[in-house]
């Protein structure tokens, strides 16, 4: 920021022994006028990163795997057959499941027959209601067999297809904890793999509920503050900053009463798969701060509280001021101790004390 400084010297005079004088070297201070400005403030927050999905892969049967179709870290596709279980026993159940159905239709049909032939005795008067009737339950109980008998069919049918594992989304295999011989099933504990959809990679960090609050103050909702919110950078864990800027798309609704931070969501594009998912960095946000500016070395710290000197009738009066606690590095918002208009002293200030005249010091008599 720049500003127009005027240079007052302060010449200090010392005498020593017989009227000997000696020269001091001059203090030169320079003062500016209070005023407003708008200054890019960096906020660092460490991160997590995590693919868009990460699908830990399960078998629904049991049974030994008897293919391994994947490597680990190997692009896959929708659809594409990661694993191959043991499918003999599959099949066996399902053709004696398809046997079971073609049996259910031949009762089905000979109830048929035999409801049929007895509704035409009925109607000669040969028997009864009572027998029509049973004729009429048997093939309402064909019916439903057969209805469970093409169940259980499709139940064989599903199962035989389980024994093929396949990625239920675009993206990169995992480790492979399993090998052929391996016997799996539904109910194990540890996945036969992960696909990650890293595409994009989704980076939480946690924002505390007074800076978040800062930025939004000016939206009237939390969508529009989300669509107006400026793109963030990804320092990785060696210190580089990825090569492409996210979106923050999602806060959370919710402060950890413990931290006092909230969640919120960022997504990266990850096409050349540079990010990994469980990895760590920090999100790197910049969002323009308008107020009061002073550099920061026009301020001393005492006590856990920052202080100006004021240039008041040619002295210093010290001034403690409250600042935003982010910044840009050179730069603080001053949020209240001093006014538009004022001078400060704007360096030199480690040398100034509250009281002193800056435009002249006589000689000590």
């Amino acid at each position: 920021m720049s500003h127009s400084a005027i240079a007052v010297c302060v010449f200090a005079l010392m005498s020593c022994g017989a009227g000997a004088d000696y020269n001091m070297p001059d203090v030169k201070f320079e003062k500016m006028a209070v005023r407003t400005d708008t200054i890019v403030i960096s906020e660092k927050y460490t991160a997590s990163i995590e693919g868009c999905q990460d699908i830990d892969i399960y078998p629904q049967v049991d049974g030994k795997i008897v293919r391994v179709c994947v490597k680990e870290g190997q692009k896959v596709k929708k659809g594409q057959t990661l694993f191959v279980i043991d499918q003999v026993p599959y099949e066996a159940a399902l053709r004696t499941a398809k046997a079971n159905v073609h049996a259910a239709q031949s009762q089905l049909a000979s109830a048929r027959l035999d409801l049929a032939s007895k509704r035409e005795l009925r109607r000669e008067n040969i028997i009864g209601d009572y027998e029509v009737s049973l004729a009429q339950n048997t093939l309402d109980a064909a019916k439903a067999a057969l209805e469970q008998a093409r169940a259980a069919e499709l139940d064989a049918r599903n199962s035989l297809s389980y024994t093929t594992v396949k990625s239920p989304t675009d993206g990169v295999v995992g480790t492979l904890p399993y090998r052929i011989g391996a016997l799996v099933g539904a109910q194990m504990a540890k996945p036969l793999t992960t696909v990650s959809d890293n595409r994009e990679m989704f980076v939480y960090f946690s924002m505390p509920e007074a800076s978040l609050r800062q930025i939004m103050g000016r939206y009237n909702s939390i969508e529009e503050a989300i669509d107006a919110m400026p793109e963030v950078e990804l320092q990785l864990s060696d210190g580089t900053v990825y090569n492409k800027k996210g979106r923050i798309k999602t806060i959370s609704g919710i402060v950890n009463r413990e931290t006092g931070t909230v969640s919120v969501r960022s997504v990266f594009p990850n096409e050349a798969r540079m990010l990994w998912s469980g990895s760590a960095g920090n999100i790197v946000m910049r969002h323009q701060a308008y107020g009061i500016v002073v550099p920061q070395s026009a301020t001393v710290e005492i006590q856990d509280k920052m202080q100006v000197f004021r240039v008041v009738k040619g002295k210093a009066v010290a001034a403690f001021i409250d600042v935003m606690p982010q910044n840009d590095g050179k730069h603080f918002v001053v949020t209240s101790g001093i006014n538009v208009g004022d001078s400060i002293v704007s360096a030199g200030v480690g040398q100034v004390k509250d009281g002193m005249v800056l435009e002249k010091i006589k000689k000590e008599q």
